[in-house]
């Protein structure tokens, strides 16, 4: 045990505070890892945060609604490239188990929120998958349970959102039951960093609560507390919009760095040998995934609610926002240069679909609108992914296409949106008359190569 959680077992155990719940029970189980830990929602945040737990010894239920998700887990098997099925396997053999019943929710001691948080088309915060596992947990809820939201949300939303809905049928927070905030940071296809290595930020209303919710946290990685729910929040959207702010300001360089002949990729890559003060961060077709173009319009949403402005975030948004369509263009003036003066029936293959390399997840990918502004320019479009074998597109459904020598030779450009390890880039350059590349994935390729290519 370390001297962290030491500290925070003993000062638990000694001491309650007056009027308010102690959950020295809950604590004492959470220490022996006899405590069990329900996790909610068995995607790219739950399913590794509950490895991280059967690993530590914990009891662990999962939960999910998704009934092949959870035969693919009973079977020892991933439904995410980068989770492999030795890692399921392993899970099983602890102990890990799956359930689609929200009543084993009450068999659980811990019960940690991991659903997906999403924007409205008008980029407004979407919480229904949030409220529907509150309303779902409220029916279960009991005395001297631990809950913790862990999806990303705006500043207010554990206390303002989830705590009146779990408050329903009379229990209290910080009373009855615990009620925490602990931010997700996984960062799908990082080998380098998982549940078990990054710290984990905690954030409570009670010191109770707070002991308790750290407690549980220490059991598989260093937690840092924080004086409340909001000021958690708030450091999760703290850490996307820094990423977010600075994507678009690299490609904001790009554009101007092109227009004086300047390389932007050199340009980094000398900063980046100076070790302080500097931090890289690339240019590329634009934002994708789950945190990055979604959790900077939660916080402009909160800050526009109590009449705040973001003007930086909100320009980084328009930046990123228009990438696709400078991507597009780019492509359109290279094949016009290359002596082809229109789109309009140009074959054109988007290569990589996923939204970051080296995995498999599509959400939020520029990719998409990048193909569907080149078939609004009359382009005919198809697609290479070797992570991603079909791709839907408003009501269309495209099939991987086969890298083969003979069926580049069809196309007329290739526009890298994904620099995925396991593409062939010099054969992609060697079978197509014209590259544009927007993640500089062709860096390094032979000199006779470089006339066919185009960095966007």
């Amino acid at each position: 045990m370390n001297a962290h959680v030491s500290a925070l077992a003993s000062d638990a155990l000694a001491e309650p505070e007056a009027g308010a719940a102690d959950f020295q029970v809950l604590l004492r189980k959470i220490l022996a890892r006899q405590a069990t830990v329900a996790v909610v929602g068995m995607g790219y945040v739950g399913l590794p945060l509950s490895e991280a737990f059967a690993a530590a010894g914990f009891p662990v239920l999962g939960f999910d609604l998704d009934l092949q998700k959870l035969a693919s887990l009973e079977r020892g098997r991933s439904y995410m490239r980068h989770f492999s099925d030795a890692r399921v396997a392993a899970m099983r053999d602890q102990g890990f188990v799956v359930t689609a019943q929200a009543d084993q929710l009450s068999t659980a001691d811990v019960v940690l929120i991991c659903v997906p948080t999403p924007v409205t088309s008008h980029r407004t915060p979407d919480l229904s998958h949030v409220v529907e596992a509150a309303e779902t947990l409220a029916h279960t809820l009991r005395p001297d349970q631990l809950v913790v939201l862990e999806s990303t949300t705006f500043p207010g939303a554990t206390t303002d959102v989830l705590k009146p809905i779990l408050e329903r049928g009379g229990l209290r927070a910080g009373r009855d039951f615990a009620l925490a905030y602990s931010p997700e940071r996984e960062d799908p296809g990082n080998h380098a960093f998982g549940a078990g290595s990054i710290p984990k930020i905690v954030g409570a209303e009670s010191p109770a609560e707070q002991r308790v919710a750290c407690a549980l946290y220490d059991a598989i990685t260093t937690t840092v507390p924080v004086r409340d729910t909001r000021t958690a929040e708030a450091v999760k959207l703290t850490e996307n919009v820094f990423r977010f702010v600075n994507i678009a300001l690299v490609n904001e360089l790009k554009g101007a760095f092109e227009a004086l002949d300047i390389d932007v990729w050199d340009v980094i890559a000398a900063a980046r040998t100076k070790p302080f003060g500097f931090m890289p961060f690339f240019p590329g077709p634009g934002v994708g995934g789950h945190c990055i173009p979604v959790d900077p319009f939660y916080l402009t949403w909160s800050a526009k609610a109590q009449g705040a402005s973001l003007r930086m975030v909100e320009l980084a948004g328009e930046i990123s926002e228009a990438m696709p369509e400078q991507v597009v263009r780019k492509a359109g003036a290279a094949l016009a240069a290359a002596g082809r003066p229109s789109l309009i029936g140009a074959h054109v293959l988007v290569v990589g679909v996923a939204y970051k390399r080296n995995i498999d997840d599509v959400r939020e990918t520029p990719a998409r609108d990048i193909i569907e502004i080149l078939r609004s320019r009359g382009a005919l479009v198809a697609y290479h992914d070797p992570l991603v074998p079909e791709f839907t597109v408003g009501e269309v459904t495209l099939f991987s296409v086969d890298a083969r020598r003979e069926v580049l030779a069809g196309f007329d450009c290739a526009i890298v949106v994904t620099d995925h390890d396991d593409i062939d880039y010099e054969a992609l350059a060697r079978g197509v008359p014209l590259v544009v590349d927007t993640r500089n994935a062709t860096a390094g390729l032979a000199a006779d190569l470089a006339a066919k290519i185009v960095k966007a």
